[in-house]
């Protein structure tokens, strides 16, 4: 990465990164978010959120093996466990879309890079870690 200037630099795009440079950005901060792979963090992108849609396919099913105590009946259900993945993801990959937006919207500047302290004042980010 070449020497830019900014008066804050976030390392990691989680919740409180995004939320925290998208706020100082908002303040009048020229801001930048360094991040090694997907916006949105672990929570958003393997954490809670897939993680969440999967647990909201699964009630879905339960909820099919026990209609016929509502007097509804359904015959032949089963889980597309690949579908169901694939949901998953989708998911994650449309909220982090909507994290890149916001950031783009508030014009903070995002870097691709595993970011680390580099001495007063000074982030170091290496450019060769995955990126999204």
């Amino acid at each position: 990465m070449s020497d830019s200037e900014f008066d804050l630099v976030v390392i990691g795009s989680g919740p409180g990164g995004y939320v925290g440079a998208i706020r100082a950005a908002q303040l009048g901060l020229k801001t930048a978010v360094v991040e090694r792979e997907h916006l949105g963090g672990i929570c958003l992108n393997w954490g809670c959120i897939p993680t969440k849609a999967l647990l909201r396919t699964a009630d879905i099913y339960r909820n099919i093996q026990h209609a016929a105590g509502f007097g509804i009946k359904v015959d032949g259900s089963s889980v597309d466990l690949e579908a169901t993945v694939k949901r998953s993801r989708q998911v994650a990959a449309q909220l982090s879309g909507g994290v890149s937006g916001l950031l783009k919207k508030n014009k903070v500047t995002v870097i691709n890079g595993h970011g680390k302290l580099a001495g007063k004042g000074k982030v170091e980010v290496d450019d060769r870690a995955k990126s999204r």
